[in-house]
This record gives structure tokens, C-alpha cells and sequence, in this order.
């Protein structure tokens, strides 16, 4: 009789959700707030390059747990164990989003790494003598070269430490695209993954609905720390709730329960979730720091209107890698929409002056909207 590793599925494996993983990400809410306030307190050129930096260590972080559950059993006491010291370090993470680049960043870059050795430890442990078990000793060796460049930029001052974050940030995001290869070694191709795409695809789902999330809360603190509560201020709210609503509604015409066929290989999976949904939750994350913007300030300066455009443009961007990789689809309709958002973008810069906070909300909600309708008359038609 032969038994199964500790923290192995058994038999047919289930996809669905389990409680651990939900608990998982509740450390990301508080995340994706950090992020969302660091870029207030850095409204910058270079205050966005190092939050999409740290933006981009958060994401990978919760990205390959997201993957090691779809072997792990979520039901063994291990794997509960071990989620929770991976729940932990991702709060570390979090704590030290603020001051990444200053005092913090030891304990940023120490959490992210050791969630990054655990996570294939565990499943090399559980998974002694298979496929995936070799996978995971190459993902753990393009992890450990990452390493070098994350704990030397943390030695460095600030200036350096980016350069450096970068370059850690392009090898972690470059290795899967690579196939984990080791030179002399082996590699691990895609196509050797044996993942499963429903429950990435309900993995990701939540995620994008968390970062929908820090919307309602920006806008909640604005309206409850406002002095007094405007018929504008109102409006404002209105607005921003709309574009949120309507933006909820994009994503789940896209990529929800309901949108069936596409691409099943893991090479697309990792493509359409891996890397478009960083963009659809970073987009997600920048509208809500505009909201909080254009809530919080009666006249446009230069930095609302970039991040007002930025957000549904980012969101849009992942829309496009996300059709390529599981449709096979050029998407148009998205690429109108952005060249719509880079127009009314460029017409409120030149015409800052001018343009009122709510013209600028409008036009952007419009643009959204029409895209929202669109995409749900073209998925009612494919079914």
C-alpha cells in the first residue's frame, strides 16, 4: 500500500477555494492599502517607479502561492502551517511597504525572500522523486539568484537600491518566460506544469475583487474626513463609485465564471494570470489612488490627471495580454479605449486650467462604460 507525501493532493485533486487561501489573502487587503498610500505620499515620477518596484515583489509573492496550491492539499495540517508563516512574512512585506527604500527595507526584502525559499522547499519536500519536485528546484534556483540583487540593493542607499530592485524584479518575472533554465543543470518548461486553470482563474478573481476593494475604502475615509459634505464632494462619490462598479463589471464579462473555451496550457494560464492580472490589479490599485485624488482636491494638477489615465489604461493593458494568451484575440475594443484615455488625458493637461475635476471623471467613465457594454454585448454572443 502506498501513501501519499504529507502535503499532497489525494487522488482527484479539488479546485475549489479552500478557507486557508482565502485567509492567505486577507493580509493582502492591508497590502494593497500600503501601496495605495505609498504612491500618495510619493505622487512622483520616481515615487511611482519604486512603488510599481514594490508593487511588483507583493504581486510575485502572492502569484507562485497562488500556483504551489494547486498541488498542495489545503486540507493537511502542513500545508495550513506553512500558509500561515507565508501569511506572516507577507505581512512583513506589507509593514515595510512604506519605507521600503529607506529603514524598512531589510525587513522587506528578508520576508520576500524567505516566503520565496519556503514556498518551493515545501513542495520539493512533498513531492520527492516527480516532475514537480524538479520544477521547483529550478524555480528555487532562478529565486535564490533574484536573491543576490534583492539583499545587495537593501545594502545599498536608495539611489542604488532601485537600479538594483529592478534587475531582481526583471530575473524573477523573467524566469518563467526563460523555463526556469539552469545552465548544466535542466530547465522546466511549461508545458511540464500540470496546472489547472479553474482555480487560478477563481484565485485571481478574488485578488482583482480586493484591489477593488481599496476604492471603497479611499472613498469612505475621504467623504468621512471631509469637513463638510459638498453636493460636488457628493458627486464626486458618485462618480467614483460608478467607475468602480463599472469597471467590476468589465472584468467579470472578461474573465468571470460564466466566459468558457480559451487557451487551457499552462504557458497561456501564466500568461493571462501571472502577468496580465498584475496589470488589471495594479490599474485596479491606480484608480483607486485618482479617486482619492479627485476627491480630496478641487482643481487638476498635472499628477491626478496621469494617475486618473493611468489606472483604466494599466487595467486595459492587462485586458489585451489576457485575450492574447487565452483567446488568441487582437481586442480592438480595448486598444480604441486607450487611445481614447491617452486623448482626453493629453486634452486636460494642455487645457489644465480649465478642465473642472467632474469633466474629467466623466470623460473617463464614459470611455469605461461604453467598453463595459461592449464587452458584455460580445460575451453574451459567444455563449
Amino acid at each position: 500500500m502506498t501513501h501519499s507525501p504529507p502535503s499532497q493532493r489525494v487522488g482527484r485533486r479539488s479546485f475549489d477555494v479552500a478557507p486557508i487561501e482565502l485567509f492567505f489573502d486577507l493580509v493582502y487587503v492591508f497590502a494593497i492599502i500600503q501601496l495605495s498610500h505609498l504612491l500618495v505620499a510619493h505622487l512622483s515620477w520616481l515615487g511611482a517607479l519604486e512603488m510599481v518596484v514594490v508593487f511588483a515583489a507583493v504581486w510575485w509573492g502572492w502569484n507562485y502561492t497562488a500556483w504551489a496550491m494547486n498541488w498542495l492539499d489545503p486540507n493537511r495540517t502542513t500545508v495550513q502551517v506553512s500558509t500561515g508563516v507565508l501569511m506572516l512574512m507577507a505581512l512583513g512585506m506589507a509593514i515595510a511597504i512604506p519605507d521600503a527604500f529607506g529603514n524598512a527595507a531589510w525587513l522587506f526584502v528578508g520576508c520576500y525572500l524567505l516566503m520565496g525559499v519556503m514556498r518551493p522547499l515545501l513542495v520539493i519536500a512533498s513531492f520527492r522523486g516527480t516532475q514537480i519536485a524538479h520544477n521547483y528546484r529550478m524555480l528555487l534556483a532562478w529565486t535564490l539568484f533574484a536573491g543576490v540583487f534583492w539583499v545587495v540593493g537593501a545594502a545599498l542607499d536608495p539611489s542604488a537600491r532601485l537600479a538594483l530592485w529592478i534587475i531582481a524584479v526583471a530575473i524573477d518575472y523573467a524566469a518563467p518566460l526563460l523555463q526556469f533554465r539552469v545552465p548544466g543543470v535542466g530547465s522546466a518548461p511549461m508545458h511540464l506544469w500540470d496546472t489547472e486553470p479553474d482555480h487560478l482563474a477563481e484565485r485571481n478573481r478574488l485578488v482583482f475583487i480586493i484591489a477593488l476593494g481599496e476604492s471603497i475604502l479611499m472613498m469612505g475615509g475621504t467623504i468621512v474626513d471631509a469637513e463638510a459634505v459638498s453636493p460636488g464632494l457628493i458627486t464626486s462619490l458618485l462618480l467614483g463609485f460608478a467607475a468602480l462598479f463599472v469597471l467590476w463589471w468589465n472584468y467579470f464579462a472578461l474573465a468571470g465564471h460564466n466566459v468558457q473555451g480559451g487557451d487551457g496550457s499552462t504557458a497561456a494560464l501564466r500568461s493571462a494570470y501571472a502577468y496580465a492580472h498584475a496589470f488589471m490589479v495594479l490599474g485596479a490599485i491606480l484608480v483607486a489612488v485618482s479617486t482619492e485624488l479627485r476627491l480630496s482636491h478641487e482643481h487638476l494638477t498635472p499628477a491626478t490627471v496621469v494617475v486618473t489615465i493611468a489606472g483604466p489604461f494599466v487595467y486595459l493593458m492587462g485586458n489585451v495580454l489576457f485575450l492574447r494568451s487565452r483567446f488568441g484575440r487582437l481586442a480592438a475594443s480595448r486598444f480604441v479605449a486607450m487611445a481614447l484615455l491617452l486623448l482626453i488625458g493629453a486634452g486636460s493637461l494642455f487645457w489644465l486650467d480649465h478642465v473642472p475635476t467632474i469633466m474629467l471623471s466623466i470623460a473617463v467613465l464614459a470611455v469605461i462604460t461604453a467598453l463595459a457594454v461592449t464587452t458584455v454585448v460580445q460575451s453574451s454572443r459567444q455563449r
